[in-house]
């Protein structure tokens, strides 16, 4: 498209900028590399210039540079002439030199690059800059171009509004037919995430009448869809619609993403269509998207549909598509299903990823199918694919579900021999499962490992080790981390306070208990059935009955549903005080609010008519429990015998 700049836009810049008006300058100090530096490193013409050679020189070369700035700086360019510019005054380069040198320099943008490399970043003000930008997005590749805006953005010392004005200057300054270096600037906020931007400079140009290139728009949507920005993408979506900006298989892949995280699979499903009457073919990324959809969802029904027709339209499934499949069947716990589908990828010689065999190893991991997940992960080293931290986290967690600790520090050390370093979730993993076992020191010990290392704690690490003291009844130790946890500034839970009121609890500090559920009031944490069912479960070790049944009517006020251990809590609590008549009327309740007994209500009730001396019906309820299909136990006979006797 021709690049048009109405005249009176640029004029009115020109006017402010001879009334004394100048943007603000870049701050003289080094920004900081971004995060995709490496990326950058890829491109030799910015971020990989070769090491500037000094030639030799004579002892007696004059240090003082012509004193038409400007042509020596080019002559010094072209000329490869790198020490000369070091000797140069700083107080000879200054903006107006810098900026002239450049435009000397618009033929040669590798030569702008690499003056720009020389000179030191800090050295441009915002006019400079963008004429720079201008030059180089004559480039082959983008990314030069990028990374100076990104830099620029990052730095915030220039607007949005005061970038794209000085760019349509330097268009207008260069004779530019393009618009690309305006794209660029929307692409260059898509990068860094910043939507709110990118969409101020896409309607900056929409006011300029220049349509944005269709990449850009499918970078903005695509950065609007992964913040779930969805009502925003579907505006601008419009608005590209009626500019009649032309779509690609990209664009209509984006926006049937976004349908999917709106939940509407049937009219992503139909998007395909309507995608196909505009004369685009559907990609392996079209069905995808719309596979991993309804995985996301568990409708794997709808995903295998998706499948089929996929591949009935001569569209050969990868990696990908099989991998979304075996995830979902694996979350749904269809394993011999996840597995068979595995091994069809396999067949079809589609080369599995780590990711892949996380899944499955995951899978099994959750079902305590320990032999299948190791049988895996050896499969996955004997094909030469490296396990990940994931992978061994998934292992690991296992092996502590299974009471299998003892095996989880030779992991740790086979991980250290693959080079590979415990992450935040490795540790959590490590500590949680030693404070389950009641081993303390190890669980300390390991926090300080973590620390020392440069890993932060998180809430559910701080949870586990007050978890391990108030089993310990080291309660002081446990209050006096919970305060400096919040002097660390994080914020407290309701797991971590739960698990320190059930500590308070247990040993019997009910106050203390009752102190820490105004505490969480005060911070506006909610408590939840768990909270107030170990309140209950802590006066009622005191037999103090009817104030845990009062805890029940403050649990419906607040909206918290009771639960079935709510009210088996308070009919143990009757039956022990040999309240019978008390414990039957909760049961009665908690019948009438659809929870079925367990072997813990009926337990109860046994223990309590036996103190009672009522044997026979006793017996009663051990013949209705059989009927229900709840196998007694121990304690079933234990009170039964101790009643009958």
């Amino acid at each position: 498209m021709i690049f048009a700049v109405p005249r009176c836009s640029c004029q009115k810049m020109r006017n402010y900028r001879a009334s004394g008006f100048h943007y603000r300058t870049f701050k003289q100090r080094r920004l900081s590399n971004l995060g995709d530096v490496n990326q950058a490193q890829l491109y030799s013409r910015f971020c990989s210039i070769s090491q500037f050679e000094a030639s030799s020189q004579t002892l007696d070369q004059p240090s003082v540079p012509p004193l038409n700035i400007e042509e020596f700086l080019e002559k010094a360019v072209l000329d490869s002439q790198w020490h000369s510019i070091e000797q140069v005054s700083s107080s000879n380069l200054t903006p107006s030199a810098i900026y002239n040198a450049l435009s000397k320099l618009r033929e040669e943008p590798d030569s702008v690059l690499a003056l720009i490399q020389k000179l030191g970043f800090e050295c441009l003000d915002v006019r400079s800059l963008c004429l720079a930008v201008a030059v180089v997005c004559r480039l082959p590749l983008p990314q030069p171009a990028l990374l100076l805006l990104k830099r620029a953005l990052n730095g915030g010392v220039a607007t949005n509004q005061e970038l794209f004005d000085e760019l349509v200057l330097a268009h207008e300054s260069l004779s530019l037919s393009s618009s690309i270096a305006l794209d660029f600037l929307i692409r260059a906020c898509c990068g860094l995430k910043r939507a709110e931007d990118a969409l101020e400079c896409f309607y900056l140009m929409k006011d300029q009448g220049i349509l944005p290139k269709i990449e850009s728009c499918n970078d903005l949507l695509s950065v609007l869809s992964k913040l779930n920005k969805i009502d925003t993408a579907w505006a601008l979506y419009a608005e590209m619609f009626r500019l009649r900006i032309p779509s690609t298989v990209i664009t209509f892949n984006i926006m049937i993403n976004v349908l999917c995280k709106e939940g509407k699979l049937k009219k992503a499903k139909a998007f395909i269509g309507h995608m196909e009457g505009f004369g685009f073919k559907p990609t392996v990324v079209t069905f995808n998207t719309i596979i991993h959809g309804y995985c996301s969802r568990g409708k794997l029904e709808g995903a295998h549909e998706i499948f089929d027709t996929m591949k009935k339209k001569g569209i050969r499934p990868d990696s990908y598509s099989y991998g979304s499949l075996i995830s979902g069947l694996c979350k749904e716990g269809k394993l011999e299903e996840a597995s068979a589908l595995f091994g069809k990828m396999v067949d079809e010689r589609l080369v599995p990823t780590a990711v892949t065999y996380n899944m499955l190893i995951d899978g099994y991991c959750n079902k305590g199918n320990l032999t299948m997940a190791f049988l895996y992960r050896d499969e996955m080293v004997s094909k030469g694919i490296m396990p990940t931290v994931s992978t061994y986290n998934l292992l690991i967690h296992a092996l502590f579900m299974g009471g299998r600790a003892a095996e989880a520090d030779g992991f740790i050390k086979e991980m250290g021999e693959r080079g590979m370093a415990p992450d935040a979730i490795t540790y959590n993993i490590l500590i949680n499962g030693y404070c389950k076992e009641g081993n303390a020191k190890k669980a300390f010990d390991l926090h300080a490992e973590m620390l020392s290392k440069g890993i932060h704690s998180s809430a559910a690490t701080y949870t586990s080790l007050i978890y391990v003291l108030s089993k310990q009844k080291r309660m002081q130790e446990a209050d006096n981390l919970f305060k400096r946890i919040v002097g660390k500034g994080i914020f407290p839970d309701v797991i971590m306070f739960n698990a320190l009121i059930d500590g308070h609890c247990i040993n019997g500090n009910m106050a203390r208990a009752f102190m820490l559920l105004k505490e969480m009031d005060t911070r506006k944490v909610s408590p939840d059935e768990v909270t107030f069912n170990t309140l209950m479960q802590g006066l009622c070790r005191e037999g103090k009955i009817e104030e845990a049944r009062g805890l029940l009517n403050q649990m419906k006020d607040r909206g918290i549903k009771p639960d079935h251990i709510s009210y088996n809590t308070l009919i143990s609590g009757y039956s022990r005080k040999g309240e019978i008549k008390d414990a039957l009327t909760v049961r009665d309740e908690m019948l009438g609010k659809g929870f079925n007994p367990t072997l813990l209500t009926y337990n109860a009730l046994i223990q309590g008519l036996c103190k009672n001396k009522e044997g026979e019906h006793a017996e009663e309820l051990l013949k209705e429990m059989v009927s229900k299909g709840i196998t007694p136990d121990d304690s079933t006979y234990f009170f039964l015998i101790e009643g009958l006797g």
